[in-house]
């Protein structure tokens, strides 16, 4: 059974809406277990002539804003959106290389990373899996207390992500539904020889007759 302090306890969520074309979209969610609190959102928009530079020069600009709003906000996680199926293979291989960024800076960051698809995330926010950018952004604004629409449309959709999130865990705790598979999780620190700490405790535990 989970403790009433598990369940309350503070965390911040980073919501990411990852893009083939047009801004990535960004927004940072606080929750104490109660209510959730907007603190930042926005939209990563590529200067097109760093496009034309290098096939790169996007994903780097990218994957540089994002580590810089870690280091800012010190989320506790990471929420993306997964890629949508429907989408044509020249799309689909654009946005893979927008997440496959993202994931690098959760990485490097140690942040563990979970995937919800589109469908979910409307559900979650909106109550319907088909709900209109229009739609979200009005639940959104609801949610969050804000004052006017959160704009632009990618950046309500990435407060929306992280909304799923928190959403989702909260009914985890609440009813001891299993965690969901994450993409990446924290390292896990390693002695200089090579050997897990896991492994070294293990080895002391059996040493010590525990």
């Amino acid at each position: 059974m989970n403790s009433a302090s598990e369940t309350s306890r503070c965390v911040r969520v980073l919501g990411v809406d990852p893009a083939a074309a047009g801004p990535t979209g960004f927004g940072v969610v606080e929750t104490d277990g109660r209510r959730c609190t907007m603190l930042h959102y926005g939209a990563f928009r590529v200067d097109p002539k760093r496009l034309k530079e290098s096939p790169a020069a996007g994903l780097r600009d990218v994957h540089e804003r994002l580590c810089a709003l870690i280091r800012e906000f010190s989320p506790t996680v990471m929420a993306v959106e997964s890629i949508f199926s429907a989408l044509n293979v020249r799309t689909a291989l654009r946005l893979a290389e927008v997440r496959g960024v993202v994931l690098l800076a959760a990485a490097q960051h140690d942040l563990t990373v979970y995937s919800y698809s589109p469908r979910e995330v409307k559900a979650s926010v909106a109550g319907y899996g088909h709900a209109d950018k229009r739609q979200m952004q009005v639940m959104v604004r609801a949610l969050l207390d804000m004052a006017s629409l959160p704009e632009p449309a990618d950046a309500a959709d990435a407060l929306a992500v992280a909304l799923c999130h928190i959403q989702t865990e909260q009914a985890r705790l609440k009813f001891g539904i299993p965690a969901r598979e994450t993409l990446a999780k924290p390292r896990v620190p390693r002695p200089a020889n090579g050997v897990s700490v896991q492994r070294v405790k293990e080895t002391q535990s059996r040493a010590s007759g525990i």
